[in-house]
């Protein structure tokens, strides 16, 4: 089945995510320990875990890695690929989102540099452009989506768990059809305030798992 390159509808998209099992972010599977499709699926319920009502958020986090399946091997263009395919359907809020989660992976490394990264996600950050300079970073924490970004790095970062159950991919066809319903005319308003202002971004919390489940440190 030829896979569209920019879906047109919630049902094309739906394609393009069930042709993420067995699809990997490296194509001879030395990356992450899970496919592109438990990935998604981990990463985004994390995000409906920690941010219920946000559902452009949580689907940024479904839909951030379809560069990998559009072009195996774009470790650099894989974030721009797939905003570029989801934006015309999600709207712009989702594919900023998902745009800025490989700069979010940049930051990180600048502002926390002991903090452990995949072996994956540290082979490709410098295939990325590396850690910021600190200029770069304080250009990063003025973006209004920059901590909204930072969330969704951190679940990225979180959901590798192998095994681990978290739904199917059906469950989140509903949801992409409330946002798809909303956005997808190109037009994206900031349900909720949920953009924020343009201010630096608090200091993110950080994913991890314990008896199976996700939490945050305290919880």
């Amino acid at each position: 089945m030829d896979l569209p390159s920019r879906p047109r509808s919630v049902a094309e998209l739906m394609d393009l995510l069930h042709a993420c099992r067995d699809a990997w972010d490296t194509p001879d599977r030395s990356g992450d320990p899970v496919d592109l499709h438990d990935h998604a699926l981990q990463t985004a319920h994390l995000l409906r875990r920690t941010h219920p009502s946000d559902k452009e958020l949580q689907i940024a986090g479904l839909v951030h890695d379809l560069g990998h399946l559009l072009r195996p091997g774009d470790d650099a263009g894989h974030a721009d690929r797939a905003a570029d395919a989801v934006r015309p359907l999600l709207g712009a809020r989702v594919a900023r989102l998902v745009r800025l989660h490989v700069p979010a992976k940049r930051y990180l490394a600048a502002v926390e540099p002991d903090r452990t990264l995949s072996p994956q996600s540290e082979l490709t950050l410098r295939a990325q452009g590396g850690v910021m300079t600190p200029e770069e970073a304080d250009a990063f924490a003025l973006d209004p989506e920059a901590e909204a970004a930072l969330t969704l790095r951190q679940a990225d970062d979180a959901g590798k768990v192998v095994g681990l159950d978290v739904g199917v991919m059906e469950d989140w066809r509903p949801v992409l059809e409330l946002v798809a319903a909303r956005h997808g005319g190109g037009t994206t308003p900031d349900p909720g305030g949920h953009a924020g202002g343009r201010t630096p971004p608090r200091e993110p919390g950080h994913f991890r798992v314990s008896g199976g489940a996700y939490q945050f440190p305290g919880a």
